[in-house]
């Protein structure tokens, strides 16, 4: 298995999803090796966990949150700080050498920064190669067409591929959007949650400032991702503004980093709601848990947003949420808010409902707890190893074939 980044060194939820669905796969005796681009200490004993060093290369450390902050240290002790694409090429380089001295029967490469070491494993072991897409170039560029380097790995990893397993329906019907694949090269494999993996509330909470507010009648409004184009968080904020016309007391929190964190702040200012928009910055552990908790009410309002994990976090710690309807979770939660993403007075509508009226919220976690409750990755792990097997005994075949 190839993946870029595991908790707790991610950026993001594709981290975590590996992660879970590799504990789940490990319950069915699957035997994982993950091959990862950097040297860290991960809590996951149930995989081999393989950093894929080229030969002239003692350490590559994951430096900050983002993923092209890598720094590369040689043999000859130059320390050299690699560009995401040229941590492409080198990662690919130390796969092949790798696949020349393990032996395996699946590769599952997990998004585009993994497709190139995945063909090349392919084509240097004969084995098939599953692509698992989580998110499309057009998803990270809010629906534009995005990077043209990107979208051509993605496009070459999606056509070359044994099978792509897609996270929702959503993300299929993008897939075949974007790159004219067959529907039936395309099986949709839902994402899901580990519940014994999320941490328990503490008696109190760390936002201190957030709670004394609730205490004096404020309602607080949630977002946690990173902050991009894809998430939509402009809209959020216009949102914001005709909330906070009709519900004074209404606090929004964001919660997360990325490129428009200076652009949010002065929207922000420049929608006059600056007093009523908190932003913490990137979160891990106890703030990253308790911003969910603090919340009334989360909102996840992206463009396009291939799963989502956040909503299912956030009712963990029994908050409800309103998605946009662009979101692949919105296909598993049927028990929750939704608007299109474009729609801001509606979704100032629903957020000012929702704060305004206490047995709406109790009812909306009620019922998605219980939807919540039935979630597993079991589903998930049922339809990989069919797939598995499918292309075990296809490759078999070709084997007996050419001998």
């Amino acid at each position: 298995m190839l993946g870029w980044e595991l908790p707790p060194h991610n950026s993001g939820g594709l981290g975590v999803v590996c992660h879970q669905l590799c504990k789940a796969l490990s319950k069915r005796n699957v035997d994982i090796e993950f091959v990862l681009p950097y040297t860290a200490e991960h809590d996951a004993d149930f995989m081999k966990i393989t950093a894929a060093h080229p030969q002239d290369v003692t350490e590559i450390l994951k430096s900050g949150i983002a993923y092209d902050s890598y720094r590369y240290t040689f043999t000859d002790g130059r320390v050299e700080s690699i560009d995401i694409y040229g941590q492409q090429l080198m990662f690919e380089r130390a796969v092949s050498k790798i696949v020349e001295e393990t032996e395996f029967d699946i590769i599952h490469a997990h998004d585009w920064l993994t497709f190139r070491a995945g063909l090349a494993a392919k084509r240097y072991s004969g084995r098939p190669l599953i692509c698992h897409v989580h998110s499309v170039e057009s998803d990270r560029a809010g629906g534009n067409g995005g990077n043209p380097l990107v979208r051509e790995i993605e496009s070459l990893g999606l056509m070359l591929a044994d099978k792509i397993i897609a996270v929702s329906e959503h993300t299929k019907q993008t897939i075949i959007r974007d790159y004219n694949i067959p529907a039936e090269n395309i099986e949709v494999v839902h994402n899901s949650i580990e519940k014994s993996d999320m941490p328990q509330l503490s008696d109190k909470n760390v936002y201190t400032y957030l709670s004394t507010l609730k205490q004096q009648g404020w309602h607080v409004v949630v977002n946690v991702g990173r902050l991009t184009v894809q998430k939509n968080l402009v809209n959020l904020l216009k949102a914001a503004q005709l909330t906070v016309q009709k519900s004074p007391k209404t606090m929004f929190v964001i919660v997360g980093s990325g490129e428009q964190h200076h652009e949010l702040i002065m929207e922000a200012a420049a929608l006059g709601i600056g007093a009523n928009v908190l932003f913490t910055g990137f979160q891990r552990g106890q703030a990253w848990r308790d911003a969910f908790a603090i919340g009334d009410l989360f909102v996840m309002p992206s463009v396009s947003e291939p799963f989502g994990l956040t909503p299912l976090e956030a009712i963990q710690y029994g908050t409800p949420s309103l998605i946009s309807y662009q979101s692949g979770v919105s296909e598993v939660l049927q028990n929750c808010l939704k608007v299109d993403f474009w729609d801001i007075r509606e979704m100032a509508n629903q957020i000012t409902a929702a704060v305004d009226y206490l047995p709406l919220r109790q009812e909306l976690v009620k019922n998605m707890r219980r939807e919540y409750d039935r979630l597993s990755w079991d589903s998930a792990v049922d339809k990989l190893q069919s797939i598995y097997s499918q292309h075990l005994e296809t490759n078999h075949e070709k084997l007996a074939v050419s001998l």
